[in-house]
């Protein structure tokens, strides 16, 4: 079962040539050449990305935004705090492809248990790429703090 939401705002982005294409979103602000990389047996064209990348990119900034928005609530500094996405893409054992996620969250100005547990809350109750992969995707929170 999902939820419904109250749309605050939509993304509309459009693709043409899949993996092997372009993809742009409406307002012309993200367009990019795709390939597929060598090590997945494609071209890996110089200057093109993939929709792991931009999966990653988007899954990175959100997740900052819920760590500093829960960060607030519990009066705490988590605006500093560097997230960055590993995505990965591969084989499933059920067939077909799927993702894995690692998140690395990064935050010398919080203590480290402080900043593991406002990751985990942030997974648990923010962060809308993490409510979207929950029970489909593999997602592990990796918090360095200081």
């Amino acid at each position: 079962m999902t939820d419904s939401i109250k749309p605050l705002a939509t993304a509309r982005a459009t693709a043409q040539g899949g993996r092997n294409g372009r993809t742009a979103t409406e307002d012309g602000l993200v367009a990019v050449d795709l390939s597929v990389p060598k090590d997945m047996g494609g071209p890996g064209r110089e200057g093109t990305t993939t929709p792991e990348h931009l999966f990653a990119a988007g899954y990175a900034a959100c997740f900052a935004g819920a760590l500093d928005f829960i960060g607030r609530q519990h009066k705490k500094d988590a605006s500093k705090a560097e997230v960055t996405a590993e995505v990965s893409v591969g084989p499933r054992e059920g067939g077909g492809f799927g993702l894995a996620v690692v998140l690395h969250v990064n935050d010398p100005g919080l203590p480290q248990a402080e900043l593991a547990a406002l990751a985990q809350e942030a997974h648990e109750k923010i962060c809308p790429y993490s409510h979207a992969t929950r029970g489909n995707v593999d997602v592990q929170i990796k918090a360095t703090g200081g």
